[in-house]
């Protein structure tokens, strides 16, 4: 059984996905060299209209990476660098009062603030006070800022790409548990392997400059989204999918000794919900005409490398997120590849 069934998106809508976004791949990769799984992601949280963090060192290209892919989806773009000084009000817009030269009245007119564009890059989020990152993050789930009792709707589509620095944390507010849970995915951004570094010298020292073509617009990436999520899932694959999630949770007794001994907090529902949506956009984006284990596999690290709290003995034993994920992934029994692909010859043959 289907998780959807009437609006199931036809071949010919899913082949215009992924045709969209193997131009959009080779766009960006004008500008980025290789980053190929970081891309992908990025690309599946913004299809998926999930927000995203961004994990890496300073130098990475990181902010090249997401003024690039708002002009390849012709999308207004705006970055924040967030410090310890930075204020709700220097983020969300402030009111202030305006007089009417006519009549000599006054009135407060609302200034919008950076928040209010389509890409937004939060640069170093744990840099700022808790009270600013939570209006942030306000705004991230409501889709609105609330300013003099009146809302102010933000665009659509509304993005958030926020960074962070792994290495240096001195001095940083580091975001909570429930606040991190607001995002879609964590995206690892990691040093190039050697060829890529050396095009990626060759490039910024010989001036080499590229010219962005759009290749999709906001209607498009809104038509895309509604595809996504109208795409179907056989039922034993999501089922996979909340069990891998629900195997993590300690408090219920949920998870296996194997599990549970390295973890003090496990990913609630909201986590569910995202891996299975995760898994329709990558497959979506990676040829396939729709999600099965493999693809809930595939997004399970991101879905929940900031989702779970690791214990003392993981350190102890020096496990990693990584390390604990894999064993999920060979705990969790899973539905099979038979299962996955009699329901994909019942899925062809219904909308082909």
């Amino acid at each position: 059984m289907a998780t959807s069934d009437q609006s199931s998106p036809t071949l010919e809508d899913l082949k215009e996905l992924q045709a969209a976004t193997d131009q959009l791949r080779e766009e960006i990769s004008k500008v980025i060299v290789g980053q190929k799984d970081v891309i992908d992601q990025i690309l599946i949280s913004l299809l998926s209209g999930g927000h995203s963090l961004l994990v890496g060192v300073p130098g990475l290209a990181k902010t090249m990476l997401v003024k690039s892919l708002a002009d390849v989806l012709a999308l207004s773009f705006n970055r924040i660098q967030f410090t310890p000084d930075l204020m709700p009000a220097d983020i969300t817009g402030t009111e202030v009062i305006q007089e009417d030269r006519t009549t000599g009245q006054r009135e407060f007119r609302f200034i919008p603030g950076p928040i209010f564009t389509q890409v937004l890059l939060a640069d170093e989020i744990n840099r700022t006070p808790p009270k600013t990152q939570a209006a942030l993050l306000e705004a991230m789930q409501e889709r609105q800022v609330t300013a003099n009792g009146q809302r102010h709707s933000l665009p659509d589509p509304f993005f958030v790409l926020a960074t962070q620095n792994p290495i240096e944390q001195e001095g940083t507010y580091p975001l909570p548990e429930a606040q991190l849970d607001r995002f879609m995915l964590e995206i690892q951004v990691d040093y190039p392997d050697e060829e890529d570094e050396f095009e990626i010298v060759q490039r910024r020292t010989s001036r080499q400059t590229a010219s962005l073509n759009k290749v999709i617009d906001p209607q498009q990436l809104v038509r895309f989204r509604e595809t996504i999520h109208s795409m179907p899932m056989a039922e034993h694959d999501v089922r996979y999918a909340i069990a891998l999630v629900r195997a993590t949770r300690t408090q219920k007794n949920e998870a296996p000794d194997e599990i549970g001994q390295y973890l003090s907090w496990g990913a609630g529902p909201r986590a569910s919900e995202w891996l299975v949506l995760a898994a329709k956009a990558h497959a979506a984006v990676t040829g396939r005409e729709l999600a099965t284990a493999m693809n809930v596999q595939a997004m399970l690290l991101p879905i929940l490398r900031h989702r779970l709290v690791l214990n003392f003995n993981a350190e102890a034993d020096g496990l990693t997120t990584a390390q604990i994920v894999q064993k999920l992934i060979e705990i969790v029994p899973g539905p099979g590849d038979e299962a996955s692909q009699n329901f994909l010859k019942r899925f062809i043959t219904k909308v082909g």
